[in-house]
């Protein structure tokens, strides 16, 4: 019996998705497959299916579900025999679809999605917090503020507000969130797939979580 991990990670912004992936990505020795690097890195390199896409992208066109599939299914077939960690696809029930569709005529199944949780105000007040200076310092105005307001610790250069972490910003991904990605929540909930676990606790709190989850996930499959 197969013992893989076939995983899909999703949640809102500023749940705690990208530290959960690192340290899921060594716990298990899984590829991590986001899918914004992913397209960057085709782009990057040249690939047949990387100028495919950057003729959309030119255009200011989104690339095709088909396209994005075909990048993701070429990353598992090449690195994970033993499983995978898909973050930042699928973001709605139709492309969920497309995905398992052809992960299944692979003759493979998602073990499981995970779903790290976080409230619209626990989001906004995480996000609209951060500060960074030039060389990438990062900083919290709550959580984690520097010594003197407004200006990095480590270098001393100035500390700003990315436009992407500026309210008006964040309300607009969470209402794309809510509109397009939620679905999946009920999706894989119906197909026994889902796992939650709650973004809120502390860092070590969830990774503990999802690891134990996972744990039982691969016992089972071993049964």
């Amino acid at each position: 019996m197969s013992t893989e991990l076939n995983l899909i990670l999703f949640g809102p912004p500023g749940a705690g998705k990208g530290t959960q992936a690192s340290r899921l990505r060594e716990d298990f020795d899984l590829p991590y497959i986001a899918t914004g690097d992913m397209l960057r890195e085709h782009r990057e390199n040249g690939s047949e299916l990387g100028k495919e896409a950057e003729s959309y992208m030119n255009d200011g066109d989104l690339v095709p579900d088909e396209l994005v599939i075909k990048m993701i299914m070429e990353e598992i077939e090449g690195k994970g025999d033993d499983g995978f960690l898909l973050d930042g696809f699928p973001r709605s029930v139709g492309q969920a679809d497309a995905l398992g569709e052809e992960i299944e005529r692979r003759g493979r199944r998602l073990t499981a999605a995970l779903l790290v949780e976080a409230s619209d105000e626990v989001v906004l007040q995480r996000i609209t917090g951060r500060r960074q200076c030039s060389n990438g310092h990062v900083y919290h105005v709550e959580f984690d503020p520097p010594k003197h307001e407004d200006v990095c610790d480590q270098c001393g250069k100035p500390l700003t507000q990315r436009d992407d972490d500026k309210p008006e910003t964040v309300e607009k991904r969470l209402k794309t969130y809510h509109g397009q990605t939620e679905p999946l929540v009920d999706y894989y909930d119906e197909r026994g797939l889902l796992r939650r676990f709650d973004g809120t606790r502390s860092q070590t709190e969830v990774h503990d979580h999802i690891r134990a989850t996972l744990a039982t996930l691969r016992l089972e499959e071993r049964l």
